[in-house]
């Protein structure tokens, strides 16, 4: 980060400037598609967080995920280009063979997935860096998933004052992500069905 942007974020510094809006970060793994398209499908326009989309994909395969997104949304959705800014009522899908993380002063950052981690795009990764970054601002969503990538990321979030919601087993046509995130001592705040999850976060972003 340059001087001038940690000028920028510094208390007291550009006072006209428009504050970071909430995050809400949808993770999710096999089985995850339907369910992520259950949770945006049924919000306003209007939604006053910005929502970044994380499924894991190979990412030598064609994804086709923000267009399908796309036809069950209200608002824009993007794949997340590199340094772009924030904004509420926007989605932001992070592309197959990208790590994601956001930064302090709410931009993305992208990191090429070199080798075979155990996770591509990494839940984790980027739910600790929306902890570190955005604080009480992050809402983190564990949805359908094998294996237990969100898990540490739940945590983190938990511990900076965000809020993490888990998928139930009923309506997780996978639960071990959502299964290892709720394991984890008070990492998760809400268990409820997928269709509930709408309601849950315009009720979270109203408070």
């Amino acid at each position: 980060m340059v001087e001038s942007e940690l000028l920028d974020t510094a208390p007291g510094r550009n006072p006209g400037r428009t504050a970071p809006p909430p995050v809400v970060a949808l993770v999710c793994s096999a089985g995850g598609l339907d369910a992520v398209q259950r949770v945006l499908r049924p919000l306003p326009a209007a939604f006053p967080a910005a929502l970044i989309v994380l499924q894991h994909q190979a990412p030598e395969q064609s994804s086709h995920l923000r267009e399908i997104l796309a036809r069950n949304c209200r608002f824009p959705v993007r794949t997340a280009h590199h340094g772009e800014g924030l904004l509420a009522g926007t989605v932001y899908v992070v592309p197959a063979g990208q790590h994601a993380v956001v930064t302090t002063v709410n931009t993305i950052v992208l990191i090429p997935s070199d080798g075979t981690p155990p996770y591509r795009p990494s839940a984790d990764l980027l739910l600790t860096s929306l902890a570190l970054t955005a604080g009480d601002r992050t809402v983190g969503v564990i949805l359908s998933g094998s294996g237990h990538d969100g898990a540490v990321g739940a945590a983190a979030i938990h511990g900076a004052g965000g809020i993490v919601i888990a998928s139930d087993h009923d309506t997780s046509a996978w639960f071990d992500m959502p299964q290892a995130a709720i394991q984890r001592d008070d990492a998760v705040d809400y268990v409820v069905p997928v269709d509930d999850i709408p309601a849950l976060l315009l009720a979270l972003l109203s408070s």
